[in-house]
């Protein structure tokens, strides 16, 4: 992202957040302060044809299922003990301001100047910032996750539940490593849910054509993507890393989980990106 400009393509996606509450029936993902956080009307959304477009239902899609399928793993490691929760990259989340999880701590790690645009948004909804949200300003290319998050209370020793949505696409591999062999420290026990693009190669000429459309869209937002992978290759970095549970979802996996039966039409379409989940427990 451009420095000291909030993340074009984090907004973006809380206008996919917002428009799912109005156009799809049922959500998948239930977000009752996504379109107050944005300051938008649902005649603002319903005007946007960004938002109507079959790129952008497919878009919506996705972002759906990936944030329906990460609060259900978190809300199953909240049930084992889990009490402290990382948002990396968090852009507009309004998980905070929804959190039905009393002793759960949220840290909202993010670009300083995302972050500010995020407080600005929450004190114009009148929403009132929940005591246990810690609110973390990293550049996640230029400083050290470990210590921001030490110096905003989090305890490295105990068990945490991490998401990093809608942000690896657009980092260097080598800090995608660095983050995840951060994260494989954590303990005793971990769990990280990401997404992350697909390796071109394996795509399909449709699959392909999405993700040029895509690259157009986040690069003239001046966010383009640095990163894609192989997901054998990443899984196998995952558990070198020391992480030993995966799941490892795409179209198919999320459309059987969330979008079957719905007499919308709802679904993902493709496998440009998936959305991955490792964990270690305590050994």
């Amino acid at each position: 992202m451009i420095d000291k400009i909030a993340s074009r393509t984090a907004l973006r996606v809380a206008l996919h957040r917002a428009a799912h509450q109005l156009l799809d029936s049922p959500p998948i993902f239930a977000d009752p302060f996504a379109a107050a956080l944005l300051g938008v009307t649902a005649e603002q959304l319903l005007a946007d044809p960004g938002l109507l477009s079959p790129f952008g239902r497919a878009v919506r899609a996705f972002v759906a299922a990936r944030s329906r399928r990460t609060e259900d793993r978190l809300a199953v490691a909240v049930a084992a003990g889990v009490r402290q929760y990382v948002v990396l990259g968090a852009g507009l989340d309004t998980f905070a301001l929804r959190n039905p999880f009393p002793g759960l701590r949220v840290f909202e790690v993010d670009h300083p100047a995302t972050q500010e645009l995020k407080r600005e948004r929450i004190s114009a909804a009148q929403l009132p910032a929940p005591s246990a949200l810690a609110f973390v300003a990293v550049d996640f290319e230029q400083q050290a996750l470990a210590q921001a998050l030490e110096a905003a209370g989090f305890a490295a020793r105990e068990p945490a539940f991490f998401s990093w949505l809608g942000v690896v696409p657009y980092l260097e591999p080598p800090v995608v490593f660095e983050t995840l062999r951060f994260l494989a420290s954590v303990g005793p026990s971990v769990e990280v849910v990401f997404d992350y693009s697909v390796d071109p190669s394996l795509l399909t000429g449709p699959e392909r054509g999405f993700l040029e459309v895509s690259a157009r869209k986040v690069a003239a937002a001046g966010e383009p993507f640095r990163s894609s992978f192989f997901p054998a290759q990443l899984q196998a970095e995952l558990r070198r890393l020391g992480f030993e549970d995966l799941e490892d979802f795409g179209r198919q996996e999320l459309n059987s989980l969330y979008c079957q039966g719905r007499g919308d039409g709802l679904e993902l379409r493709g496998d440009v990106g998936r959305l991955l989940s490792a964990r270690r427990t305590a050994g």
